[in-house]
Formats: structure tokens, sequence, C-alpha cells
């Protein structure tokens, strides 16, 4: 009997894969909660006898070696020093067998220097590859970022990738399909394509790195310019290891009364995971926005393992959701959640802040009263901005000196995005560093457009904040890089 399933994580664009023969179970990339992982074994009678690993992986915390500990299972990757800790590793086009199938380990690296790919081959046919397991090496539409290792080495790592690319994968057939460990919204790849599902063949008729040459695709790399979460750091150290188990259980959080919650969250940071609107009309001073679905990319910009996370929730049922959007990038130090939400605060009589809104209606919205403040990405901002806005990514908002001073005058600083969720994570930002005038752009450049309001496109305008303007520009690359060389809300 062959199983196959896909197991999607969302937040995090990941997908881990299980395959079953004989009833042995082969898990792919497994993220470190694993109870539906488990679920489906146990449903389907899969005892889980090995775990491959294609990368280190940069956005999440792995869960093969608790996999191991708990089952028994082997864990296979490439020989790279890299993948130490594992108990079986393949050489270049070496192959393993189990059960009726049989898996042949591809180096493909560029994306990182050990990733590797799994051709998978079946017994009935084992000539013809049945699907290639690419990790972070080729998405669907698209192919792995190449900055990660070294943002110096951007250009190389991206000859390497499509050398490994056109070596590696593709000879593997037009029939091969496709299965890569992210998809369209991942921060591991620029324009991953928003579906599912995909084979060699037709990436070859629209995915750049088969429909570019070599010079265009190291081109297009270097324009990428994808920030880097600070949390991908912690992801490399525990992920060379395997992983690490969940650090506690949603249930052992503690649920704090408000006047509890004000005193104990004092020492750490709070994290208010409602809708914009909800956080401007009031919220907890000093507290950080950042709706639930965005906290497994925004999250890590803002919490570590170290520091004490304190959260405001719209309802008590979103608890385990944050949880685990928090515990799968390493942020295990939560500490307490609000009784009663922010209802429960405001009851409370304590404290609260507020912070504006505009719609892209407000008469001053262009006036020389306003400063219009935006923080999405630099190619979201140079594909069309509002006339003569500033801008700077929301995750560096932090490390710019002197950001206050140049936004304390007399005008009112109006932040947008997309639509506003990330807006509202640089208001909570501003508050903190005491910058109090500040506005949420409801509906942002999205309502803006949809009102056919003009947009300028380029990046001509003398509008950052500078934090080393390259810093800004380029997602953490530094000068020489450059002269030398999708959670979107």
């Amino acid at each position: 009997m062959f199983f196959f399933k896909v197991f999607k994580t969302p937040g995090l664009a990941h997908n881990a894969y299980l395959i079953g023969t004989d009833g042995i179970g082969i898990l792919f990339d497994p993220r470190r909660d694993l109870d539906e992982y488990f679920a489906e074994a146990l449903k389907n009678k899969i005892e889980i006898k090995y775990v491959f690993e294609t990368h280190r992986q940069e956005d999440f915390v792995l869960g093969s070696d608790q996999v191991r500990q708990i089952t028994g299972a082997k864990v296979v990757s490439g020989k790279h020093e890299f993948f130490g800790h594992s108990d079986i590793r393949l050489a270049d086009d070496e192959s393993i067998e189990i059960g009726d199938l049989t898996f042949q380990c591809l180096y493909t690296p560029g994306h990182t220097p050990e990733s590797v790919s799994y051709a998978l081959y079946m017994k009935e046919n084992p000539d013809v590859a049945w699907a290639v397991f690419t990790g972070d090496a080729l998405f669907i539409g698209e192919a792995g970022r190449t900055d990660l290792p070294d943002p110096l080495k951007t250009a190389e790592n991206a000859a390497i990738l499509f050398d490994s690319i056109h070596n590696k994968i593709a000879p593997l057939g037009d029939q091969t399909l496709l299965y890569p460990a992210h998809g369209s919204g991942s921060v591991c790849g620029g324009n991953i394509a928003d579906y599912d599902g995909s084979t060699i063949g037709f990436e070859r008729t629209y995915n750049p790195a088969f429909v570019n040459s070599k010079e265009k695709f190291v081109e297009a790399k270097l324009k990428e310019r994808i920030p880097r979460p600070p949390y991908f750091r912690l992801m490399e150290q525990l992920n060379l290891k395997g992983g690490i188990p969940l650090s506690k259980k949603p249930s052992e959080i503690p649920v704090l009364i408000p006047e509890d919650f004000a005193r104990e969250s004092a020492s750490g940071i709070v994290i208010d995971t409602r809708l914009p609107e909800a956080f401007a009309g009031g919220h907890i001073p000093d507290s950080y926005s950042i709706w639930l679905d965005g906290l497994p990319v925004f999250g890590g910009w803002i919490a570590d393992e170290k520091v004490s996370v304190y959260l405001v929730l719209e309802r008590h049922e979103d608890l385990e959701k944050a949880f685990l959007f928090l515990e799968r990038i390493g942020v295990d130090n939560i500490s307490g959640v609000l009784a009663g939400g922010f209802e429960g605060w405001r009851d409370a009589a304590l404290e609260i802040e507020q912070s504006g809104t505009f719609t892209v209606d407000s008469e001053s919205l262009g006036s020389k009263s306003v400063t219009v403040l935006d923080v999405r990405e630099i190619s979201e901002f140079e594909e069309g901005h509002i006339k003569e806005s500033k801008h700077a990514y929301v995750g560096f908002l932090p490390e710019i000196e002197n950001l206050k001073s140049n936004l304390a005058d007399d005008r009112a600083v109006v932040l947008t995005c997309s639509v506003g969720h990330r807006a509202s994570l640089a208001a909570s930002i501003l508050l903190r560093l005491g910058v109090k005038n500040v506005f949420n752009l409801l509906g942002g450049i999205t309502a803006w457009k949809k009102r056919n309001k003009p947009l300028v496109k380029g990046p001509d305008e003398p509008q950052t904040l500078d934090l080393e303007i390259i810093k800004l520009q380029t997602g953490g690359q530094t000068a020489a890089a450059v002269h030398g060389g999708k959670s979107k809300r």
C-alpha cells in the first residue's frame, strides 16, 4: 500500500510530507508540533521510521530530533557537515530503498550550502522519477532566495542554485511531480505561485529558474531584497541539531486577571493580536500590535527566545493558535494571557492608550500637515506608493537612530501598508518610541487603488528615513553587497 499526504502549516506556508509504504512511514521536514503527523500515521496504520531533512530550515523549528526520540526513527540527510546530527547521511546521487520505494539524494545547494533534494522512484517503474522533494531549492513558480548564507554572496549562490536546478532536478523528467518545503507566502522565496501541485515539465514553461538565462536569473536574485527576520538565526542554531520539542502546552500558560497582567507584563512585552481598528480604538500602553495570523512572521521581529511574552487575544479560543504560531518560530517564553481580553482591562479601569486612523478619503492626506510613512517591503513600495511618502520597512523601525526626531514635528504620521496590518504594528512601535501623533491608513494601498487614486512608481524620490539607507532597501545587505554585486498585509 502506498500512502501520501501533504501537511500545510498556516502562516508559515510550510509543507511537510508523510509517505507510507508497507506500513513504514517516511516524514519530510516536520515542524516541532507533531500531533498532526502522528495522528495521521496512526489512522493509516503507519509507523514512522524515517525523517528526511532537505536543509536546515530558516523560518520554523524542526521536529526531526523529537520524532527520533519518540519513535526511534532514523534521520536521513546529505553528508554536509551541517547535517552532523543525522543517522543516515547520503552522498550525492546515493539511494536508499524503503519498502517498495527508492529515494535518491541529490545535492542542490544555492539556497543554503547543505540543501539536498530527494527523487522518489516506485518499484513498478524504477527508472522514472515519480516525484522530487526539493526543500527550498525549487518552488512552484520560483526558486529559493540565495542571500541567507551570506548577503555578500547572493549572486554567487544564485549561480550555484541555477546549476543545481538544471543539473540535478531538471534531468528527472517533465513527468516528475514537484513537492517543495514551502508555498506561496513564505519568506524563503520571492513570488512563489499561489497554487498547489506542479511538475518539472510545467515549471519549464514559466518558472524563472527555467525560462531565464543564468545571467538573468542571478540578476533577478540580486533584486529580490526580501527582509530577513532576526529569528532566522535562532532557527539555524536549533535546526542544525534537529530542532527541539515544544516548551509547554497552551493549557499551561497562566491566565492573569488585569491587575496581575499589568504587574507581570512590565518585565516583558505585550502582544495584542486584535485587528488594527480595535487596537487603534484602545490598547494597553506600550503593547505591540500584531494581528493573529501575522504572528508566525512578525512575532519573530518583535520577540525572541529570551523575552517574556504576554498576550492580549480577541477570544480566549485563539490561545492555542497564537501559542503554536509563536512556538513554531522559537518564541517559547509565553508567560501569560489577559483574562477577559481587552474588555477585562477596560472594565478594570486600567490605563488605556489610543492611536488614530485615517481613511483614503481623508482630506488632509497629501497636505503639509501630514507625513505618510510606507512600511511595506521596498519592492512593494517601488511598485506604487503615495506621492512624497517616506519609506521604512516595519521590521527595521526599532533600529532607526533618531527616528523620533525625524518625525516629531507638528505633522501627523500616517502609516500605510497593503491593508493596515503591518501599519498597525508600525504604529505600536512608534508609540513605544514616544511618537504619539500616529495614524493607521485603514485599507492601505489596496483601498487607495480601489478609489483610483494616483500612485508614484519607482525609488526616485528622497523618502527614506535612513537606518543606513542601503539596509532598508536591500533587506539587510550592506553597501558593499549592493555595489559589489508573503504573510503580507
